[in-house]
Formats: structure tokens, sequence, C-alpha cells
């Protein structure tokens, strides 16, 4: 499929995620939990790296087997480490180049925040790294989470031209920050999308979504998988002591997405 049909396609089926009311974005880190998100009827992906760091930037390789098994949108995370969103010019420098690479290796769209030392949008670095990334659509992260006032973080971000902000609210959770993602909502006015984010599962959504009024809600959907390996050393660790266990793999459920899928649709 060439570029420019690849493109159309993906606009088709997000207007077709809309026409439900509604669309999904799952956060993934493999080709495996990008493929059941979509059979599971999520309308777009959210492709990271280390998402027990909050998601980092994928490899480039990573981004052409997901595009190669997957046909809904995927928008690619532009994260250099973990930790705070205040870049250094080395790190800019590898966000403006992994930017690069992934537009070249067909992302559609891209993630990024980035914010000042006092916890206001870097306005100059977003507008830097919004024209990198032209003619994709972009999306602030939960870097929007960190700022020291949202609504006027909000109203910065409109006026940089982001489609859309993932939040939790300002709190720990989207269930948790409820309240906030709710005045947001009201005051985008539809000038951009406020998707909610951050411990959405089957238990909250209806809540979420009757109380803030998106449109659009982002998950992970995610159950563990135990490994196949047979030999297992269990005196050897491959991270530090907080490091998820060796022989268990977070994958998206697809059961969980087709669970979340139904109860948006039921809602919206």
């Amino acid at each position: 499929m060439n570029d420019g049909v690849n493109a159309e396609y993906c606009f088709v089926m997000c207007v077709l995620c809309m026409s439900d009311g509604f669309l999904m974005e799952v956060c993934v880190d493999s080709v495996e939990s990008a493929i059941n998100a979509e059979r599971g009827g999520a309308g777009r992906i959210e492709l990271c790296c280390s998402l027990l760091e909050g998601g980092l930037t994928p490899s480039t390789g990573l981004l052409q087997v997901v595009k190669e098994s997957v046909r809904i949108p995927v928008y690619v995370m532009i994260r250099p480490r973990a930790g705070d969103f205040l870049y250094s010019d080395w790190e800019v420098e590898v966000m403006k180049r992994d930017i690069e690479q992934m537009k070249i290796h067909r992302a559609d769209g891209l993630v990024f925040g980035a914010l000042t030392e006092d916890g206001r949008i870097d306005t100059e670095l977003c507008m830097e790294l919004l024209a990198a990334s032209r003619p994709l659509p972009v999306t602030f992260h939960r870097a929007f989470d960190m700022v020291h006032d949202p609504a006027v973080a909000l109203e910065a971000l409109i006026s940089l031209g982001f489609e859309r902000i993932l939040t939790s609210g300002c709190d720990c959770s989207a269930l948790e920050g409820l309240p906030v993602i709710k005045r947001l909502v009201e005051q985008a006015k539809d000038r951009i999308v406020i998707m909610p984010g951050g411990g959405i599962t089957e238990r909250n959504l209806q809540r979420i979504l009757e109380a803030s009024g998106s449109q659009e809600f982002h998950c992970s959907a995610r159950s563990s998988k135990d490994s196949t390996m047979k030999f297992r050393n269990s005196n050897v660790n491959m991270g530090g002591s907080l490091s998820i266990p060796e022989y268990a793999v977070k994958v998206a459920d697809v059961t969980k997405v087709r669970t979340l899928n139904a109860i948006a649709k039921n809602i919206l």
C-alpha cells in the first residue's frame, strides 16, 4: 500500500470510529499488542516503548513492523527519556531527529510535550517540534498533568495548534482527575480534543465518559502473559529493584479492548 492510499485509509478509519460517537486509543509497546488492539476495536494506536516508565520513543524497527501489521492510525511517542519534561539542548536534538525518522517510516501522527522549569508549556520548543512534525497531527501527552495552571496551559496548546491533549486531569488517574477533565472539556469548546487517560478500566470507563463529555479515551487494556521460557534463572534481574518480572510480559488483551469498546458504544 503506498503512502497516499495508506493515509486515506487511516483517515477513513478515524471517521468510521468517530461515527460510533467515540474513538478509543490504545497505547502499546509491541507488535502483538498493536494487533490485539486493532482486533479488539481500537480506533488508533499510541506506539511507545517502556510503558513502565510512562512511555518512551520506540525504535523505527518497531514502527515499521507495526505499520505492516495493522491498518488503524499509529501515533508515535517522542520522549527521549523518563522523568520530567524539561529538556536539554542535546535531548531536543534527539527529539527532532526521532521526529524526522518517524515521518520517514510512515507514522500517522506524533505525541510529545515539553514544559518550562516553572511548570508552563514550553511554547518556543513546542513550536520548533510542531514545525518539524508537519504535516502530521500531534497530541500533547501527559506532560500536561504536570503544569502549574491547566486552564492557561490549555489555551497555550490551542494557540500552538496541537490536535489533542492526553490528560488524567492533573491527578494520579483519570477517575481521580475527573472534575478537572470535565472543566477542560467545557473550556475547550471543540477547539481541541481532550482525551482522558490514566488508569482507565472496564470498571470506571462509563463514569469517566458520562461525567467528562469526552469523545475520545486512552487506555492500555493489558494483561500479564507468562513467558514460554522453560529454563529460568530466578537469581538474575535485568532491571532495577522495581522492574517487571523477567518471565512475564504485559500485552494488550483483545477481550479487554472489546469490553471497553462495547462500554463506550453503549454510552456515546
